[in-house]
């Protein structure tokens, strides 16, 4: 072969090598996508014991989802030995890495999981696959590199192999989620043990809180249509800030009612707000069952003074606190005139800007322009207390996203 076709030869083989590296580079960048280092076990139980810390500086840990305990799941003394419990959760924001935060706040023996996963992928807490709770705990996984995408639905499933209760649960969830055992599948609409998924964000500036009622939890929502008012928020911010829902359906914001309305907001703050990880805002939509609900409370400012106590405490944490007015309900069984005049007296400070750091107006967004002590026909859910989803949205339409970013300025009372 001649020296000059021998060069031309080996410059080909050369070239062709580089471009051959150069499209398998390629290739798996497309494959694989940017991937961060997972953390070690050690810094995820460090975060979890700072779970506020701010989520502004490298990758950090945001909520996606959440869902606050509520109480001892009924019949369930001795927990659900031999069963795999299988909650669908509806993420906010995406992530490359995962944790998930397991409750046994309501058991009185230790909760036993040997098998979690997170969409199949293997789940270990300190390095291994079991993990025991001891009663009243919480644990919080290790990470592990799964993905996640933003606004879609999330299986987290775990195994108890023997009985540990009562369960600690969360009921009327408006999703469908799963119980596992020898006779088969069965569908369930509460979820079990599982109260936060966690993803590691390099975007997100941090979470929403919603702290709320049965109006926050979707009472009256379809099923499985993630068509709640934090749902709606979350698609609005677009992956900016993860979204937690803290909504309980019966809540109160001063002691507790009849029924499961779960511990009142004000005992439940620092569980369920500013433990969230990466919590920034917190949206307070409290006070309805206050009025309405048996114990009735007949004074607007002990409402209103035990709103501005737990705006306080926030902002001792640093967090930013939105008030939401309270939204119609005549035509509901407990409405009364004076009842109802009771919810604008407590409107009417919230208005003044005395409570919160800032204002949305639930009230404003649903009432029947024509009859505004009741909900707009359309936004009904039949009822006349809770919201279709048609509702919902019109409440997720009306926050002000500024609103929920700006640094917390002082209320009116505080200049």
């Amino acid at each position: 072969m001649p020296r000059r076709q021998g060069y031309a030869l080996l410059i080909a083989l050369v070239a062709g090598t580089a471009a051959l590296a150069a499209a398998v580079a390629f290739a798996t960048t497309l494959l694989s996508g940017p991937r961060s280092t997972p953390l070690p076990p050690a810094e995820t139980q460090a975060a979890a014991r700072n779970p506020v810390a701010p989520a502004t500086s490298g990758p950090s840990w945001v909520a996606t989802w959440t869902a606050a305990p509520v109480g001892a799941g009924p019949g369930t003394e001795d927990g659900l030995p031999g069963r795999t419990i299988r909650n669908v959760v509806h993420t906010s924001i995406g992530g490359d890495v995962a944790r998930i935060t397991l409750s046994n706040l309501f058991g009185t023996t230790p909760l036993v999981v040997d098998q979690a996963t997170v969409n199949t992928r293997p789940v270990t807490f300190k390095g291994s696959g079991t993990v025991t709770v001891a009663p009243g705990g919480q644990v919080v996984s290790d990470p592990v590199v799964v993905p996640v995408a933003p606004d879609s639905d999330l299986q987290v499933g775990f195994r108890t192999p023997q009985g540990g209760g009562p369960v600690t649960y969360h009921g009327y969830t408006h999703q469908t989620s799963y119980l596992i055992d020898e006779r088969g599948t069965f569908s369930t609409s509460n979820w079990r043990y599982l109260t936060a998924v966690d993803v590691r964000s390099e975007r997100a500036l941090g979470a929403v809180v919603a702290l709320g009622d049965s109006l926050t939890a979707g009472s009256g929502s379809s099923t499985d249509a993630n068509a709640r008012w934090p749902d709606v928020l979350a698609d609005r911010l677009g992956g900016r800030y993860g979204v937690a829902n803290a909504g309980i359906a019966g809540n109160r914001i001063v002691g507790v009612g009849r029924g499961t309305g779960g511990q009142s907001g004000t005992d439940r703050l620092d569980r369920d707000v500013l433990g969230v990880a990466g919590a920034r805002t917190v949206v307070v939509a409290l006070g309805i069952n206050d009025v309405q609900q048996y114990p009735q409370e007949p004074d607007a400012q002990r409402i209103v003074d035990s709103l501005r106590a737990l705006t306080d405490r926030a902002h001792a944490r640093g967090l930013r606190v939105v008030g939401a007015t309270l939204t119609p309900f005549e035509g509901f069984a407990t409405w009364t005139p004076q009842r109802d005049a009771v919810r604008h007296a407590v409107n009417e400070q919230i208005r003044s800007g005395t409570v919160f750091d800032a204002y949305v107006d639930f009230d404003a967004a649903v009432r029947d322009p024509a009859a505004p002590n009741r909900l707009l026909a359309t936004y009904d859910s039949g009822d006349h207390l809770h919201l279709n989803d048609d509702g919902y949205r019109a409440l997720g339409d009306h926050v002000d996203l500024k609103s929920l970013d700006r640094a917390r300025a002082p209320r009116s009372d505080e200049l």
